[in-house]
């Protein structure tokens, strides 16, 4: 890539491009990333997050975070806070899969414990936690039972039995936004949807379980905090999000927004994928509302999944899943817009903040973090490749520069057909279980896309976000076993 020329160096991991870069910013521009990561950041995702620095409304600064990469609209990555009184809403900002998100479930095994039944344990999750495009899961719901869930989220889940109390409390939002209405979202997205849940769908959506080996561990009191206690203890991680009505629910909004933006509004933006609408408008309360039951929608269908890694578990050691210490760390949402309550220089604004590949990371004391990690700071979960390894940080204080925001993953670094290429899928599923992973996947082409070498180097993916002070390490987490869309 070629760098800006007029980029500055604001910080050890904080580059600034400023408003003269292109006609039209009303804020700056920055990315969050060492020298080698910049060096590799692609031509695209600059020229979108220039444009988004151009949206009515924007507060402070438009942020890439250090896996950032080109996107829909937004680079996947950014980070947009608006003024909810005049600013807008807009899907590219959001994404299309919403709050496709993060999980964490601890056990109380040892690798050693695990070991000798690993294939067992992931055959079965596969069997039971459907992957791939188009995969139905195994909850039945009418459309009329589906439109209720989405308006009350995981909560729905727990009062069926599939879910713990203490799930909610270690969810972000309680796994339920307020103020979803299931009036706000078409019969195409509701057909989408509906037999999607407990699904983990298909890309670089993954059910992983993983080791924190002991020398991984870079904060023993903090990883003591979220539950990570024993040598190389075992864990479980997966990635989804709210499946073809995520998708369905984005592309009617874009529609709509793109039919009333400058015709009803007057806002013309660069780039087409950009469409939005005033926030406080019809159209923008009409998405928001849609969007927060795709929100819930992902919370459900991650409450069922860990449902069913807690049935599987449960059957092949014999015990019930409170024995074997199954207990939620955190979930944490992706891909999500939200108001909440900031300090822009010397005041306390609330703010309508677009996360679009871009993790919330609160710091110690933040209202909004269950009483357990009050005093730790929000846990967040990183995904690295499946073959290199993933992360649980935690939220830290005087994040304000970016509304307390930090990456989502490793970032790709290769197109999918670009993968495809290189990598086939069933040599690299035997490459890996040589390397002691296990992967059981939907379909070799599925697999070749997610390759490791096709991501950024997670470890300095990571080591920007404590350089930029947004997030510290807690641990490493090391996979073992893969069940891959």
């Amino acid at each position: 890539m070629a760098i800006p020329k007029d980029i500055i160096r604001v910080s050890d991991a904080v580059w600034e491009i400023p408003v003269t870069h292109k006609e039209g910013m009303r804020v700056p521009g920055r990315i969050v990333a060492t020298e080698k990561l910049l060096a590799d950041f692609d031509d695209g995702a600059i020229d979108q997050l220039t444009n988004v620095a151009m949206l009515p409304g924007i507060v402070g600064h438009a942020y890439c975070m250090p896996d950032g990469h080109w996107g829909y609209g937004f680079p996947i990555g950014g980070l947009a806070a608006m003024d909810p009184g005049h600013g807008v809403i807009s899907p590219g900002g959001i994404g299309f899969d919403v709050n496709c998100g993060m999980r964490l479930c601890l056990t109380n095994l040892s690798y050693d414990a695990v070991r000798p039944r690993l294939r067992e344990l992931v055959d079965g999750l596969y069997e039971r936690v459907p992957a791939g495009v188009g995969a139905t899961g195994f909850v039945r719901l009418s459309r009329d039972e589906f439109r209720s869930v989405v308006e009350r989220g995981a909560r729905w889940c727990v009062k069926n039995g599939l879910g713990w109390e203490e799930d909610l409390e270690r969810t972000e939002e309680a796994g339920c936004i307020a103020g979803a209405d299931a009036g706000k979202i078409s019969e195409k997205a509701i057909d989408r949807g509906y037999r999607q849940i407990g699904t983990l769908g298909s890309g670089n959506h993954y059910l992983e379980i993983q080791v924190a080996h002991r020398e991984n561990i870079f904060d023993a009191e903090l990883a003591e905090a979220f539950g990570i206690v024993l040598p190389d203890q075992v864990v479980i991680m997966f990635h989804c999000g709210s499946r073809g009505f995520g998708h369905q629910v984005a592309t009617d909004y874009l529609q709509v927004f793109l039919k009333v933006m400058d015709k009803k509004y007057g806002i013309r933006v660069v780039d087409r994928e950009l469409a939005c609408a005033p926030f406080r408008s019809p159209e923008g309360q009409d998405y928001f509302a849609a969007m927060k039951c795709a929100v819930n929608m992902s919370f459900v269908n991650r409450q069922v999944i860990l449902h069913r890694i807690r049935e599987v578990f449960s059957d092949v050691f014999g015990k019930d899943p409170t024995d074997l210490g199954m207990h939620q760390v955190y979930d944490v949402a992706h891909n999500t817009a939200k108001l909440e309550m900031h300090r822009v220089g010397d005041e306390e604004r609330e703010l309508l903040v677009h996360r679009k590949g871009a993790t919330r990371a609160f710091g110690p004391g933040m209202s909004g973090l269950p009483e357990v990690y009050r005093s730790t700071g929000q846990p967040v979960i990183i995904g690295g490749s499946m073959e290199t390894g993933s992360y649980l940080l935690a939220g830290v204080e005087g994040a304000d520069g970016t509304f307390f925001t930090t990456a989502h993953g490793s970032g790709r670094t290769m197109s999918r057909t670009a993968a495809r290429k290189r990598w086939h899928g069933r040599r690299l599923q035997e490459e890996m279980e040589a390397r002691g992973i296990y992967v059981r996947t939907a379909t070799w082409s599925g697999l070749a896309e997610e390759a490791g070498p096709a991501y950024k180097d997670i470890d300095e993916v990571i080591g920007a976000t404590e350089l930029a002070g947004i997030s510290r390490r807690v641990a490493k987490l090391s996979p073992v076993g893969n069940v891959k869309g």
